[in-house]
């Protein structure tokens, strides 16, 4: 019997949003199959090279990713240049409004490890716009959770069948 492929699962959150995105991804993938979630301070280039696949998972701040997910990025970037390539990965980003930035940032890394993209990128909006809203603690609903599970059942199904 073979090991089941594993997604790792990165995430960073400042005020919840993003974090529950990333537990809603890794209930709906660990139906599927092998799942790892990790903090983006705790990814280490070898929990990189150790999964079959990607679900990179922050909030947008300054439309830019986060700097955990940026020092993430910079700190595993050189270690595993070359030994990823082909590997598929899926980008969720929770945003006050826009999102944008943040996928554009993750996207350009993802397309210089040559990792192969198997959704779009998931933006969750939470209409967040005073520095309150912005800060406060955010409690996602079951119905914006839903494509977050979607997307993690898909990616662990994908990966357990060989689709990517």
């Amino acid at each position: 019997m073979t090991d089941l492929p594993t997604l790792l699962i990165v995430w960073h959150s400042r005020t919840g949003a993003a974090e529950a995105m990333a537990r809603a991804a890794a209930d709906a993938a660990a139906g599927e199959g092998a799942v790892s979630l990790l903090m983006a301070e705790e990814v280490q280039p070898d929990d990189l090279l150790g999964a079959d696949g990607y679900l990179f998972v922050c909030p947008e701040n300054l439309a830019s990713m986060t700097g955990a997910m940026k020092e993430l990025f910079d700190r595993c970037y050189y270690p595993v240049l070359g030994l990823i390539e082909g590997r598929p990965y899926a980008l969720m980003v929770a945003a006050g409004s826009d999102g944008s930035g943040a996928v554009r940032q993750i996207e350009r890394i993802a397309t210089g490890w040559r990792l192969k993209r198997i959704a779009d990128s998931l933006i969750l909006c939470t209409h967040a716009q005073t520095a309150e809203q912005i800060a406060a603690r955010k409690q996602l609903t079951d119905a914006e959770l839903q494509p977050c599970r979607a997307l993690g059942t898909m990616f662990g199904a994908g990966l357990a069948m060989g689709v990517f």
